[in-house]
């Protein structure tokens, strides 16, 4: 079974066919897959909200999301209502879907699902049908979001009270319901991969072996299990407030609005590093690769991973530096908020050492990791000022922030979710990519991104409040080249996804291991077959030997001379 006429064993794709079968699947590479195809969707959604909210702002009046025949004839003060609600709606609808439906998911439920097995040995994680019913809860859990678009909602992807408990209707009610049950999907997931790491590693694979990418996801799943309850009985209490009145957040009836940010931010702020440590695994192994040198501090990296994971239940308090706290709250807020930038800064002094003097390839995956160095190193200063009490209360709900916010999660977690696609393609399908379109594509994105959130920085320190649908006049050029650069990052996103999609199709078919790496997961065959290896493979030394592999090159080139 699962073999074809000449005893050859199936892969992955076409194990089973058919849609049902696709669905009813409990093989993590198709499940993997199947959440890529979803997070995907959602993307470009979110992404078309954002473009709305962009063409709003090209123009300080709000008058451009408007629509139908009898936008003519409404009155200059029923325009500006209406756009107003239109961009409050639309802004909110493009935080929940990147962050709930997309970004959140992202890397663990795509990459980590597809790979983590096969990076450990595995056949499988430890509980296939649970994994397929994080699936099946993630798509339940969209499928209610989407019902909440329809009802209307525009409380900000924050839901804030007391914006979200006055006459927001069954809007807030459903997308909030979504929300906790896209919670329990990623506890699941983060339960399955501690199980899956701990219990099903390959004979000989010791954690000082394990590869970084795995070391990142075991600290991702540990804050999506400790962390994502909390926000679950936020969301709960929420709805509560909305249906029954019991006020424990409505100031109206003795609940405290400030509470519920306590709680919303105790969980959102870890859910960035949720976001970010599994991009940090990707280029943790991309870099060596396309270095040819080892890793530079191993062991350091793998403490920085857990102590990033760590830290980061400690400093939700930064978010409410303004929101009224004890002095001492806030002091110790802001050193705890410095304090986490130590093990990201180990991290890029590795990621730069173990490029010192490497023989570098500069293949996409490369410049993808490249760029994801510069740009969370642009995120990580600009932390900084947000961090800092005095500077903060000024760029508190600023457009430094939103652009603050952009570099970390897109020019962070996507753009080390694009580095990982592009590295791992071949071993997700067998084929490669259009090398020259997708090294264009990354110079566009690379372009349309710092174009659209640079100009976005400079607008904060001038005072440009964030959520506004209309602002004064001299703000206007710098949010029409936001908006410019915007259309031009779209575009590259475009051609970046369209080029992979269509290289599953058209891409020519490469060897098992073009990128010549030595984690486990390129020991299967590319595509894998259903049960990842014929073997278990059995770990004798680290991944990362890639001294060895330029040594031995010496050695067949230096005896070739010496022969002739």
């Amino acid at each position: 079974m699962g073999t074809t006429a000449d005893g050859k064993k199936l892969n992955y794709l076409n194990w089973e066919k058919g849609l049902w079968s696709w669905w009813m699947t409990i093989d993590h590479k198709r499940l993997g897959l199947m959440y890529l195809a979803s997070i995907l969707i959602f993307f470009f959604l979110g992404g078309a909200a954002a473009l709305a909210i962009l063409m709003e702002l090209f123009t300080p009046e709000a008058d451009t999301l408007v629509f139908g025949d009898d936008a003519q004839t409404l009155t200059p003060q029923q325009l500006d209502t209406e756009a107003k609600s239109n961009y409050n709606t639309a802004f909110t609808l493009h935080g929940v879907i990147m962050i709930f439906l997309f970004i959140v998911p992202g890397i663990p439920a795509t990459l980590g699902n597809f790979l983590l097995p096969l990076m450990v040995g595995a056949k499988d994680v430890a509980f296939p049908k649970l994994n397929r019913h994080s699936f099946w809860v993630y798509t339940l859990g969209s499928f209610i979001a989407l019902l909440a678009v329809f009802q209307g909602i525009d409380t900000g992807w924050t839901f804030y009270a007391p914006y979200s408990i006055q006459e927001n209707g069954y809007g807030v009610i459903l997308m909030t319901f979504a929300a906790f049950i896209l919670g329990f999907s990623s506890i699941m997931t983060g339960v399955n991969f501690l199980v899956t790491i701990h219990k099903m590693r390959a004979p000989g694979l010791t954690w000082d072996k394990l590869p970084l990418f795995v070391w990142s996801m075991y600290a991702t799943s540990i804050l999506q299990v400790v962390a994502t309850p909390i926000v679950g009985i936020t969301l709960l209490l929420l709805i509560a407030e909305n249906i029954f009145g019991i006020g424990v957040f409505d100031p109206a009836v003795g609940g405290d609005p400030v509470l519920f940010e306590h709680l919303f931010w105790f969980y959102s702020h870890p859910v960035v590093y949720i976001m970010i440590l599994p991009a940090m695994g990707i280029v943790s192994e991309i870099i060596p690769v396309f270095s040819r040198k080892p890793i530079f501090g191993y062991t350091s990296i793998v403490f920085a991973s857990v102590g990033i994971a760590a830290i980061a239940l400690l400093v939700w308090g930064h978010h409410m530096f303004v929101a009224g706290m004890s002095n001492m709250a806030r002091y110790i807020f802001s050193f705890l908020t410095f304090f986490v930038a130590v093990p990201t800064a180990i991290k890029v002094f590795n990621w730069i050492c173990t490029m010192y003097k490497g023989s570098i390839h500069w293949d996409t995956p490369m410049l993808y990791a490249m760029s994801f160095v510069f740009l969370f190193m642009i995120a990580g200063t600009t932390g900084i000022h947000l961090a800092t009490l005095a500077t903060d209360a000024h760029y508190h709900d600023t457009y430094f922030v939103v652009a603050h916010f952009h570099y970390t999660i897109q020019g962070g977690a996507v753009i080390g979710l694009v580095a990982g696609l592009h590295y791992w393609f071949p071993k997700m399908f067998g084929k490669m990519y259009n090398q020259p379109v997708a090294k264009l594509g990354w110079l566009i994105l690379f372009i349309g991104f710092n174009g659209t959130f640079l100009p976005q920085f400079i607008l904060g320190m001038e005072g440009m409040p964030r959520r506004y649908a209309s602002y004064p006049e001299e703000f206007t050029d710098l949010h029409q080249l936001s908006t410019k650069f915007a259309m031009f990052n779209g575009l590259g996103y475009a051609l970046v996804f369209g080029n992979l999609f269509v290289s599953i199709f058209t891409g020519k078919k490469c060897d098992a291991n073009p990128w010549r790496a030595l984690t486990l997961e390129w020991k299967a065959d590319s595509p894998p077959i259903h049960e990842n290896f014929e073997n278990i493979p059995r770990v004798d030394e680290g991944f990362y030997g890639y001294d060895k592999e330029v040594e031995e090159e010496e050695t067949v080139k230096g005896g070739a001379t010496h022969g002739a």
